[in-house]
């Protein structure tokens, strides 16, 4: 196997161009778990693994069969709702005492901590659910906070942050876009606690299975487990999994989770923060001589956007903007693509945007550092 075929192998097992999921849950379960800083973007990413619209993907989580919240790293993501109790229960801790010294900062000791999670649990008892702004003011009247502090907005997002890390707040089954916060125990499911050894095993299968071949060091910096951890679970695993070394780099890979591509396709406009882009390290995109997009490092502290992927490589970038209520998409491409080329990116660019507008409009303007 070499870097082509890696890369080959991950679009199609992460159903971009292998065949389509049954719907939004099932592409959400084989991930795991789906990075969701930029909500409308990561549903679009779910949306063009099942053929699906991001209208149908906001659905399952009004549903309550998705959950948005804070599990694996301090960072939203989108989880199925019977995967979520095991999965904050495996990683919150490490996420949590990494969290310390900015906690010190913000004054958010233990006992704050603990009024933070009464004040919400009062708040949203009996399925009232509540957006930032509402908690942010429930906080400020039961004196938890002083909305007057220049800190006030980033101590309510932590204190929001440790309720999700403590399984007590998730996103609220409700159809609105607004992200609302409701209480854990009335939306998901109980469910049987896993044994840590167990839920390593779980983690690090399924992680292989939807995102391989994948580095080790992909995984330690996807969850807060350890090298020792992944490498113990690899090991109870099996022959389930599979090792194969592509460029110097050890990769693993769950081959009865392999699916082959069934779409051929050239191009893909994903989202900065899809799985199938920041999740490798090692044995990632190469980027084309002329890319006049920002540098991977640059482009992870943005949203609204990301690579655009031609032919096994990285070839610019792509920004949503929004006309009329209408998504559009600028491009900043390398400028030595063939026209052939450019037609494949622009017809990248047609599925992206029937997923995103809700008509499933879309429309496709020559390329010339300007618009699609």
């Amino acid at each position: 196997m070499d870097r082509a075929a890696v890369l080959s192998a991950r679009l199609a097992t992460q159903r971009l161009s292998g065949p389509p999921a049954d719907d939004p849950v099932q592409v959400v379960r084989e991930l795991l778990c789906v990075q969701a800083q930029d909500a409308p973007l990561a549903r679009a990413m779910i949306a063009l693994r099942c053929d699906a619209t991001a209208r149908e993907v906001q659905a399952a989580v009004a549903s309550g069969a998705l959950v948005r919240t804070h599990v694996l790293r301090p960072t939203w993501h989108y989880v199925a709702a019977e995967d979520l109790r095991w999965l904050l229960a495996l990683t919150s801790g490490k996420v949590e005492s990494g969290l310390a010294s900015r906690h010190r900062q913000l004054g958010l000791d233990e006992p704050r901590l603990a009024e933070g999670a009464t004040v919400f649990a009062t708040a949203l008892a009996g399925h009232r659910f509540a957006n930032r702004t509402e908690l942010g003011a429930a906080l400020a009247a039961a004196g938890v906070l002083d909305p007057d502090d220049p800190l006030f907005g980033q101590q309510v997002g932590h204190l929001l942050l440790i309720g999700e890390l403590r399984a007590q707040l998730c996103s609220a089954p409700a159809p609105e876009d607004l992200h609302r916060y409701a209480l854990v125990d009335e939306v998901v499911s109980p469910s049987e606690p896993l044994a840590r050894d167990a839920a390593l095993t779980e983690l690090v299968g399924r992680f292989v299975a939807g995102h391989g071949p994948v580095a080790l060091a992909d995984l330690t910096r996807w969850a807060r487990v350890t090298l020792t951890e992944a490498r113990a679970a690899l090991g109870r695993l099996g022959d389930k999994v599979e090792r194969v070394v592509v460029d110097g780099e050890e990769l693993w890979h769950a081959p009865a989770s392999a699916l082959a591509g069934t779409r051929p396709q050239r191009a893909w406009l994903v989202s900065t923060y899809d799985e199938a882009f920041l999740s490798y390290r090692r044995v990632g995109w190469p980027r084309s001589a002329a890319n006049p997009d920002a540098p991977d490092q640059a482009r992870f502290a943005q949203s609204g956007g990301g690579p655009v992927l031609l032919d096994g490589r990285d070839v610019g970038g792509w920004k949503r903007r929004w006309d009329a209520g209408l998504a559009r998409i600028e491009l900043a491409l390398d400028p030595a693509l063939a026209p052939a080329e450019r037609g494949a990116i622009d017809a990248a660019a047609e599925r992206l945007l029937a997923v995103i507008n809700p008509s499933g409009a879309s429309r496709v303007a020559p390329d010339e550092g300007g618009a699609t």
